[in-house]
């Protein structure tokens, strides 16, 4: 636990540190936003059916700022990790992430990529899940609202699984909040 909350606490100050204090950073436009996320892990009911490990998933991401114009939004990659505060699953994921700004400072996100995590691929205990391969298919939509030029406040959904291609694919869903600084 202290471990991960000192990973957290890093990832914080990597935050501030570039939204507030690194003007060079800032120029050179290889970030478009960073994210800094608290979302519930395994959540019961979703897309993956049923919830069997607990905790708290604590998410920090980086869309970079490399973009291709499609459908009126933009795509463009993204790097994250979610580490969960109870020594369950966690993960490292990069996606491709679609983005559709509203008129109205309102946004909505896409994407697909894959996900390295650190979980059981077979299990027969029942606080875990058993997910098949430690690569998996990730999948995140996030609904959102700018409430300042360059802030953003989101829910945020993903969804990792390996699409049936092995024995086990339980899935493993999160759901929650997280704050958005675009550089």
């Amino acid at each position: 636990m202290k471990r991960i909350l000192s990973m957290f606490i890093l990832g914080l100050t990597l935050f501030a540190t570039l939204a507030y204090g690194n003007e060079s950073f800032r120029k050179s436009k290889c970030i478009h936003v960073l994210k800094l996320g608290v979302l519930g892990h395994d959540v019961d009911g979703l897309w993956s059916g049923f919830s069997r490990e607990n905790g708290i998933d604590f998410n920090l991401e980086a869309i970079l700022a490399p973009s291709l114009t499609l459908f009126g939004g933009a795509l463009r990659p993204a790097l994250g990790v979610s580490i969960n505060d109870s020594g369950n699953t966690s993960k490292i994921y990069c996606d491709a992430r679609w983005q559709y700004d509203f008129k109205m400072r309102l946004f909505i996100s896409l994407g697909v990529g894959a996900a390295l995590h650190n979980g059981a691929t077979e299990t027969n205990a029942n606080n875990m899940k058993a997910l098949g391969s430690h690569l998996l298919f990730h999948i995140p939509l996030e609904f959102g609202y700018y409430f300042a030029p360059d802030y953003s406040i989101s829910v945020y959904f993903d969804h990792i699984s390996n699409a049936y291609l092995s024995d086990h694919n339980e899935g493993l869903d999160t759901l929650g909040m997280r704050f958005g600084y675009r550089f």
